[in-house]
């Protein structure tokens, strides 16, 4: 044992020392950044009513790691999950974590949401502001870390469907395919 304690902390010191290099450890670099961008729709109705259907995301969103979830919603409350539940026994995914939430004004969330298993963090804000008989709702999305060739514009334009292209429907009533 005492032999083996050595050669891990000589192969340790060796790699804290850069004598072994991340290639032989079989360690790959990645790319590694950060970006931000907004995107708002109006949606008809109050911002209580906004909100709801935000959150209903099983009614609307269309992106899911399961053709069928068992389960697909968000706990809106300090805490809460995004959660895609594949089946009753507790398989899934838990997309993104609730961080502040001032229901109905604004829900925040921090997660990797579609690119789980990398490196990299997004934390997204939503506000519902009244406009008269209508709800400007707004999204503000910051994302660092691994972030790869053309990942920014793919979850900007991915947010742009949801909100342009699922959540609005919905909320005006419109059938979504």
């Amino acid at each position: 044992m005492r032999g083996m304690l050595r050669v891990a902390s000589g192969l340790a010191l060796a790699v804290g020392l850069g004598v072994v290099g991340a290639e032989a450890l079989g360690a790959q670099e990645v790319p590694y950044g950060a970006f931000v961008f907004r995107d708002s729709v109006t949606v008809p109705g109050g911002a209580e009513g906004a909100f709801d259907a935000f959150v209903n995301v099983n009614a609307w969103w269309d992106h899911k790691f399961s053709e069928q979830p068992a389960r697909f919603y968000i706990e809106p409350k300090a805490g809460g999950g995004f959660w895609e539940l594949f089946d009753e026994g507790g398989n899934g995914v838990r997309h993104a974590t609730v961080i502040y939430v001032q229901r109905p004004d604004i829900l925040r969330m921090e997660g990797p949401l579609g690119l789980s298993g990398n490196a990299i963090q997004l934390v997204f804000t939503l506000q519902f502001r009244p406009r008269g008989d209508s709800t400007a709702v707004s999204l503000e999305l910051h994302g660092a870390g691994e972030v790869r060739e053309g990942w920014p514009e793919l979850v900007r334009s991915v947010w742009h469907h949801f909100l342009a292209e699922r959540y609005k429907p919905y909320v005006e009533g419109r059938h979504l395919p």
